[in-house]
């Protein structure tokens, strides 16, 4: 019994260890594995059709109150660290510089996205630029880097002075810049060339899509840069 509770205690400090230690590198928690506190759904006060399971935020499709799930907070230049797994067929994404407004309906209306995909069998993946890691319907992630439905997949993204990159699965799939000549391309090829609010904001909420499919994301924290 006693090497039993030697090993908790030992297993509880390493665990405390470790989170103090993210936190003295600038990794702030944004969510704590227990709760919805930090998060609200998008126009509402509270997380509608999102509960934590099992140390995760996962949306039930079939709840009432369904919207995406945003930060209390706004942030401008970060490093996000998430990770996600998906339902078979299923379909979400990781929205960021989101503009809570009565005026936008939809966080997408102004937020830039990190596609949430199971790449095999969701309705939306006939497009390279719409699977799993991709920079939606502007630059395509290479189609293998995202594991299977059901499985977590690490995703990370990286803003700074519009310079965006990201990786999935400790693997980098995304590199531009905002308001370069690529980015400007990339725009008028894309279905928001002509949406007046999209990436617009510099600053702003990062959001979980609700997009009609179990999805799940927990070990959430980012660094301010």
């Amino acid at each position: 019994m006693k090497k039993i509770i030697l090993s908790t205690l030992v297993v509880g400090a390493a665990m405390q260890y470790a989170s103090f230690a993210q936190v003295k590198k600038g990794w702030q928690p944004l969510f704590d594995g227990k709760t919805t506190n930090g998060w609200h759904a998008y126009l509402k006060s509270d997380a509608g059709a999102w509960k934590v399971v099992d140390g995760s935020l996962e949306l039930d499709p079939k709840a009432p109150g369904q919207a995406d799930l945003i930060t209390d907070g706004e942030y401008e230049n970060f490093e996000l660290s998430v990770d996600w797994k998906i339902a078979e067929g299923g379909n979400s994404g990781i929205i960021f510089g989101v503009h809570e407004d009565s005026s936008l309906g939809a966080t997408y209306l102004s937020g830039i996205e990190m596609q949430v995909l199971d790449n095999e069998k969701a309705e939306d993946n006939k497009k390279a630029n719409h699977l799993a890691g991709s920079l939606y319907d502007l630059k395509a992630a290479p189609a293998d880097a995202a594991k299977p439905a059901g499985q977590w997949n690490i995703a990370k993204i990286r803003k700074n002075n519009g310079q965006l990159t990201f990786w999935l699965n400790n693997k980098e799939v995304i590199n531009v810049q905002i308001g370069s000549a690529e980015w400007t391309e990339l725009m008028n090829n894309s279905k928001f060339k002509t949406w007046k609010d999209f990436a617009k904001y510099p600053k702003g909420h990062i959001a979980l899509q609700s997009h009609g499919a179990v999805v799940d994301y927990k070990n959430i924290k980012i660094k301010q840069l």
